[in-house]
């Protein structure tokens, strides 16, 4: 019997089911190449990462040989500590006020017919300002000299009759109840003379007061009444204020923990001298001695006011200027002071860059004490003699090798520490002897060859 073979039956192309199948190995596809292909990418950046590079020799210095890790010497200027004088200076901050200022005010009531002076002028003591109208006074006076003339004959008659009265009690021809009368009378007619005669004065001190002179020497100021105004003694503005410009003095004031020192200064008898300068601290403005101290110290602000006085004969101080106070308290001797330059401030404290036989640096630190004139007094950690840098310190670190040109001051290379930049912090060597970061670089301009980087 034949066997019965049933047909194949193919899928339909057109079946959805056949469709999604087929997509859905594509994409799964796909995938796999994108995985393998992310892989391959990761392995290769990880092996670029930790390959291990070719050492490059370090660079070639011609005419000369290399310092500490390669590096080439370090040009520096270079200073040696020596022994001078250091001045004890208190700076402050003062005014300037004037030992004289008088309000001229008039002390009597009446017009103001004249002055005699004009807006900004120097007078002397004693010199004519302004008048008040004298006539009214005048009058006074006239009349207080006729009081006074008639009394003075009353008094006069009166002791011409005591006297006969005396003669005629003794002839025993009056009573002597006469004589007293007589003798109270003439004591009557002598204090009335005398009351007429304070009245004549009074007229004339009014004169005097009318005739308006400068009581002290100075400047005068603008004139605050005008030639016409009827002034009177209850006037809120004076007529002009005079201030005495020489001399002049300085108020200022300094903390109480310096007080000891200055009183330790004047018991010894010396002169302390004082120096004013402009508000910017660079000009000098006159040179004077410290008068006196208050006798207070100000709990507010823990400061005692002094006070200077100064000749002034330039005017170049002005009432009520400002200026900066220069104090000398005291002046050292025979002490060990470097340049302000060579000081700095990091890590390790207050210390110096000191440059050795072998031409290697090392850090010391040092005790300082006042400064002076761009010197810097130092009580512990130097000796005579000794060398340190004072130019190109912001690249060193300790054992590096230096070079010191010629004289001992570089010119054109380094970037030394200059005047207000000297007490400024420097970086200072770390942990290891390493330097902290950025305190080893160079540039062209320092007169070094960038260090080169290894090729990648």
């Amino acid at each position: 019997m034949d066997e019965q073979v049933e047909p194949l039956v193919r899928a339909d192309p057109t079946d959805r089911t056949s469709i999604r199948t087929r997509r859905s190995r594509r994409r799964m596809g796909r995938l796999i190449v994108i995985l393998l292909l992310l892989v391959a990418a990761g392995a290769g950046w990880y092996w670029w990462a930790n390959r291990t590079p070719q050492p490059v020799a370090p660079p070639v210095i011609q005419g000369g040989g290399t310092g500490r890790g390669g590096a080439p010497p370090q040009p520096v200027g270079v200073a040696t500590a020596e022994k001078g004088e250091i001045r004890v200076i208190l700076n402050a901050l003062g005014t300037v006020t004037p030992l004289a200022v008088v309000n001229v005010r008039t002390q009597l009531n009446g017009p103001l017919v004249e002055v005699g002076f004009k807006e900004g002028q120097y007078v002397e003591k004693g010199d004519f300002l302004a008048q008040i109208d004298p006539r009214p006074y005048q009058v006074a006076l006239e009349q207080a000299q006729g009081q006074l003339a008639r009394d003075m004959g009353l008094l006069q008659q009166a002791q011409t009759n005591f006297k006969r009265f005396q003669t005629l009690s003794k002839q025993d021809s009056i009573a002597q109840q006469q004589v007293d009368d007589q003798r109270f009378l003439v004591a009557q007619y002598t204090g009335t003379v005398q009351a007429d005669q304070g009245a004549v004065d009074a007229a004339k001190l009014n004169l005097t007061y009318a005739r308006i002179v400068a009581p002290v020497a100075g400047r005068v100021g603008l004139r605050k009444v005008d030639p016409g105004n009827y002034v009177t003694t209850g006037d809120t503005n004076p007529i002009v204020v005079i201030t005495q410009m020489t001399p002049i003095s300085v108020l200022f004031a300094v903390p109480e923990d310096n007080l000891q020192a200055i009183l330790a200064a004047k018991k010894a008898g010396g002169t302390l001298t004082v120096e004013a300068y402009d508000r910017s601290n660079t000009k000098k403005l006159a040179a004077g001695e410290l008068a006196t101290l208050d006798n207070q110290i100000d709990t507010t602000t823990g400061t005692v006011t002094l006070r200077a006085v100064f000749e002034n004969g330039d005017l170049r101080l002005y009432p009520n200027q400002f200026v900066n106070v220069r104090l000398l308290v005291n002046t050292l001797k025979d002490v060990i002071r470097v340049p302000v330059q060579a000081v700095q401030r990091g890590e390790p404290g207050t210390f110096v860059y000191v440059v050795g036989d072998d031409s290697k640096v090392s850090v010391r630190k040092i005790g300082v004490g006042p400064l002076d004139a761009g010197f810097q007094q130092i009580t512990s950690g130097l000796a005579v003699g000794d060398r340190v840098v004072t130019e190109g310190t912001d690249r060193l670190r300790d054992g590096a090798t230096v070079v010191v040109p010629a004289g001992g001051s570089m010119r054109g290379g380094g970037r030394g520490t200059r005047g207000a930049d000297a007490g400024a912090p420097k970086p200072v060597e770390g942990e290891a002897g390493r330097p902290p970061a950025g305190a080893g670089r160079s540039s062209p301009a320092d007169g070094a060859r960038p260090a080169e980087r290894p090729a990648q």
